[in-house]
């Protein structure tokens, strides 16, 4: 039975969805391993933070040249050159022995990292019709929650019987193996027709005969557009700044679980660090997809219904705010089980808030310059993460973790006082 070239296209998408798992799995690893890499490396908890800032600092200033340099080299040698990387240093990561050596393999897995997500949305672009590419891009959410899931169950498999060290040479070497298979489907799966577009022309250059702006947005499936703000215009709008001081406040409650899960339960609650990654703290990324995924559905039908586009998300957004404040009740309950359930109900509420913050972009400068807008949303992910992950570690060993998640909890809340403040009166 011949496949058409469609389905072909999925398979592609499928691979990347694939690399996201593995490039999830290589950094949520050492999360999973915290507790033993405490003990084995002597760190404090504000230590296992600078670790943590570490990677999220290098990621955050390295995402836009990535991003360059894989459109430079194209998907196929992109692709193969960061997962090798990041595999690399994953591997590297077991052979570290002292406090720096750990630095620098974070810090080079943080470089390596970033070229993951405009890898796989180049893929996106490459192989999907421009109807299809929004579903692709939730699907490369799964991969996300794949690698942060399989993160703790391949600890407490492997750090028992073979030592810690061991889980990042297995971690790494996947990436291994993901690269053969992708080249070989490269080589038999032809992009979507549709992105063979005359290119736009450079300043001073006709269009080619026949081949107008418009001509090509109908060719490509996405409307006319009118004259995109430069991004000049972008950095000199309020909402854009509103936007950045928003996120940041907002994804400590994400950032908070997806890289303290396994050292609080451990902590707060008494267990081994094998029965915390086998029990628990694979559960709360699957949550974290599911609120991404139920707040896009909410803002679409809401829009369908006639709220107004903005207000649809803000409203989503401000339901998943409030939900958030579950974050505090983490560290209160009597059971680790109860403690996963709020870590959990926490991760989906934040997520059905970020999926709208991430697309008030496209909204406010249009697709030429989403991108852009997006990316400055990444980019303070990354340095929020870089300067709070210290304060966590340090006030969880100075004043214990209700501390943490009490003053994590309200902050979504106060980020929507800031876009009600910011968006207010203005078209």
């Amino acid at each position: 039975m011949r496949v058409s070239a469609g389905t072909l296209r999925w398979v592609v998408v499928g691979v990347f969805i694939l690399s996201s798992a593995l490039n999830y799995l290589d950094r949520a690893v050492f999360n999973a391993l915290a507790p033993e890499l405490q003990k084995e490396f002597a760190l404090s908890a504000k230590d296992f933070g600078y670790l943590i800032s570490a990677f999220s600092a290098v990621y955050a200033f390295s995402s836009p040249l990535m991003g360059l340099l894989i459109d430079r080299l194209g998907l196929v040698r992109g692709s193969v050159l960061v997962v090798g990387a990041w595999s690399l240093v994953g591997m590297g990561t077991g052979l570290a022995t002292t406090f720096a050596a750990l630095v620098v393999c974070r810090a080079a897995l943080g470089l390596a990292e970033a070229g993951g997500i405009p890898a796989s949305g180049k893929a996106m672009a490459l192989y999907l019709a421009p109807a299809d590419r929004a579903l692709g891009a939730a699907l490369s959410q799964v991969g996300l929650t794949i690698g942060s899931s399989a993160a703790p169950r391949l600890a407490s498999f492997l750090a028992p019987l073979y030592g810690w060290r061991s889980v990042f040479f297995v971690g790494g070497a996947l990436g291994f193996v993901w690269i053969p298979v992708w080249l070989w489907i490269s080589r038999r799966v032809r992009p979507f027709a549709g992105e063979d577009l005359p290119p736009e022309p450079a300043a001073g250059q006709q269009p080619p005969a026949g081949s107008t702006r418009s001509d090509r947005a109908k060719a490509s499936g996405d409307p006319p557009q009118a004259r995109s703000p430069g991004a000049g215009d972008i950095v000199r709008d309020v909402r854009f700044w509103s936007l950045i001081a928003a996120n940041i406040l907002a994804m400590t409650v994400y950032s908070l679980w997806t890289n303290w899960t396994t050292l609080f339960l451990v902590t707060r609650f008494g267990l081994t660090q094998d029965d915390a990654n086998r029990t628990y703290a694979w559960i709360p990324p699957i949550f974290a997809t599911a609120g991404g995924l139920f707040g896009g559905w909410l803002a679409g039908r809401m829009i369908r219904g006639g709220v107004e586009v903005r207000s649809a998300r803000l409203r989503v957004a401000a339901l998943g705010a409030t939900l958030a404040l579950i974050t505090a009740a983490a560290p209160a309950v009597p059971s680790a089980a109860l403690a996963t359930a709020a870590m959990s109900a926490g991760l989906f509420a934040v997520t059905c808030l970020s999926v709208n913050y991430y697309t008030i972009p496209l909204d406010l400068f249009g697709a030429a310059r989403a991108a852009f807008g997006v990316a400055g949303l990444t980019s303070a992910y990354g340095l929020m993460q870089t300067f709070v992950s210290p304060i966590i570690g340090d006030w969880s060993d100075r004043f214990g973790w209700s501390a943490v998640c009490s003053t994590v909890a309200v902050l979504p809340l106060i980020s929507i006082a800031v876009l009600y403040l910011a968006f207010r009166g203005r078209a």
